[in-house]
């Protein structure tokens, strides 16, 4: 039986020498002539006026896009943003690059991003949330926690943000306040909204936005910075779009999740002795740091004790400096859970290390990852994968349920009875 896994660019045909099942989100109905669609969105908001309406030629304008590590179709949402803003100069409109703690997109990352006349004609700003001085707190959150945002975020007149919806396995969905924290908010509030406190709620899980410790607190942090309006999108796994939500933040935000959750969730009657998963192809299988959430996705419908079979490319090799040197700092996965837990302990990325030792903890796991030596994969304690379908075989043995999840984390699976 032969299914093509998402893999970098190109894919990954494996022929499985056994029945598997295949679980996919829900084929989505393309939305018709995307660059009208968006502007129509544009100029009937759900529960706001028209974006026209909210900009004057004197406002000071800021929009803020994913990074390079989603596929969010920026260009064509940037597009149809500026045509509607066409009374404000360019110079006063910032497209702000939510980088949250991760790397600066280059100049080569952002002309791909937004195309050459855009990137070149407006003034981008990689957000920079290691510099305190380019951030400013402007209050806490219910529990406490501080909201430091970026200053020219803060400073605007109009704050736009455009961004993806789609699964993650600790808030929910991403896009929607996500593009304000964690996206342009300073290290130590990103840092709070992702200790180990949050991230050990059982609530804070795919597709659950009730209940949701890190979605509510996200909420809270861009209800105080403000957003006056938000364009969200919904893609298919060739990055069409399939959805547009555009209008006030909160509820443009749980139109797109609503319809989406329909899509993506899948239940099973019992839990697998294999699954096979991704992390959903280039750019979210640029690293192991990323690929942690396609094993996460496996391993919500994996039995205890048995074994997440995972394909993602990692062309950037292990990731985050943080995130390598706590799987190099400790024995085990045991060890660095208990690490990540203890009273006081902060590090940068430790959220991705404790939802990666939970799996590891849960299952064991096999990695085909063409950017990681055998010593890379030994070395996160994960076994190499060179061939995935004699692994599945080995694994399964006689009688073995297996299944395999070709697009990763766009699909959240989970066991019904739980």
């Amino acid at each position: 039986m032969r299914v093509t896994l998402a893999y970098g660019t190109t894919g990954l045909p494996v022929d499985f020498r056994r029945p598997v099942d295949v679980i996919e989100p829900a084929a989505r109905q393309l939305v018709e002539h995307p660059e009208v669609a968006l502007r129509d969105a544009l100029r009937h908001p759900i529960d706001s006026r028209p974006l026209r309406e909210l900009a004057g030629p004197g406002d000071r304008v800021v929009i803020v896009i994913s990074d390079v590590t989603r596929p969010a179709p920026n260009r064509a949402m940037v597009r149809a943003l500026l045509h509607e803003l066409q009374d404000v100069p360019p110079e006063r409109i910032l497209l702000m690059i939510a980088t949250g703690l991760h790397r600066p997109c280059t100049r080569e990352e952002i002309e791909g991003m937004l195309g050459a006349d855009i990137a070149y004609n407006y003034p981008v700003l990689n957000h920079a949330a290691e510099d305190e001085d380019a951030c400013r707190e402007i209050g806490h959150t219910s529990s406490g926690r501080p909201v430091a945002i970026n200053r020219a975020y803060l400073d605007a007149d109009l704050r736009i943000t455009a961004g993806l919806i789609e699964p993650h396995f600790f808030a929910g969905f991403s896009g929607g306040a996500k593009l304000v924290l964690p996206g342009v908010a300073a290290a130590r509030s990103i840092m709070s909204n992702h200790d180990a406190t949050l991230i050990g709620d059982p609530m804070a899980r795919w597709g659950q936005l009730g209940g949701n410790p890190i979605h509510r607190e996200q909420r809270e942090a861009a209800r105080l910075a403000g957003c006056e309006f938000t364009l969200n999108v919904t893609v298919n796994p060739a990055r069409d779009i399939t959805g547009i939500y555009a209008g006030a933040l909160e509820p443009a935000h749980d139109a797109g999740c609503r319809e989406l959750a329909h899509e993506v969730m899948r239940g099973v009657d019992e839990p697998y002795d294999v699954v096979v998963t991704t992390n959903g192809g280039f750019p979210l299988d640029l690293n192991l740091y990323q690929a942690v959430k396609g094993m996460d996705a496996g391993a919500q419908i994996v039995r205890d004790g048995g074994h997440v079979v995972c394909a993602a490319e990692c062309r950037e090799g292990a990731g985050h400096g943080a995130f390598v040197h706590m799987l190099r700092d400790h024995k085990a996965p045991s060890e660095m859970l208990a690490s990540i837990v203890a009273p006081g302990h902060h590090e940068v990325d430790q959220w991705q290390n404790q939802i990666f030792a939970r799996v590891l903890d849960r299952a064991t796991v096999h990695l085909h990852a063409d950017g990681l030596d055998d010593a890379a994969v030994r070395e996160a304690f994960c076994e190499p994968c060179p061939d995935i379908a004699e692994r599945v075989e080995e694994l399964a043995g006689r009688g073995g349920r297996v299944c395999v999840l070709p697009r990763g984390p766009e699909t959240i699976p989970y066991v019904r009875a739980a």
